[in-house]
């Protein structure tokens, strides 16, 4: 090989090794949001929450009635937060994945909560220079051999917001 060679080697290396580094940067944002998003509402602290959060956020939880827009989220959840004690969610696992212009980002997690292990996914928007959650579903985890008895023991109460929900 000769120095030509070896000098485009190393350049596509260093080039790689650029981009890839960037990626994990990106990442490390990415999840020191996100760590620090559950953690405040671990400590019940309602400014840092929500300031993690698009002012077009939404969050969706577990009830198939939670499809909240961040507004509406900061009222039903101020009570809770108020009391000192809002939710404590913990990242066992995550899955992050980045756009092209590295300004969106999604994710899946898995979650040790009061609920035991639940789920969250969403999306991340970066707003001057900050990542910040812009759609979060959570939902809780259910094994499958045990999914006939969830349903069972949610049909009724699932049967009357159907109905609802077609008739509107």
């Amino acid at each position: 090989m000769n120095y030509s060679q070896m000098k485009k080697i190393s350049l596509l290396l260093v080039l790689v090794s650029t981009v890839l580094f960037a990626q994990d940067d990106k990442k490390t944002q990415i999840i020191k949001t996100l760590d620090n998003w559950h953690a405040a509402a671990g400590t019940a602290d309602f400014d840092t929450y929500f300031e993690l959060m698009t002012s077009d956020a939404v969050f969706i939880g577990t009830d198939a009635t939670e499809n909240w827009q961040r507004d509406e989220f900061m009222s039903f959840s101020k009570p809770y937060f108020d009391k000192g004690k809002a939710w404590n969610f913990t990242a066992v696992e995550r899955n992050i994945y980045i756009d092209d212009t590295a300004d969106i980002a999604w994710f899946d997690e898995l979650l040790d909560t009061q609920m035991k292990i639940c789920r969250g996914s969403g999306v991340l928007k970066k707003e001057d220079g900050e990542w910040k959650v812009a759609h979060y579903v959570l939902s809780i985890a259910v094994p499958n051999d045990l999914v006939d008895k969830l349903v069972e023991l949610k049909t009724e109460k699932d049967d009357a917001l159907l109905k609802e929900l077609k008739t509107n």
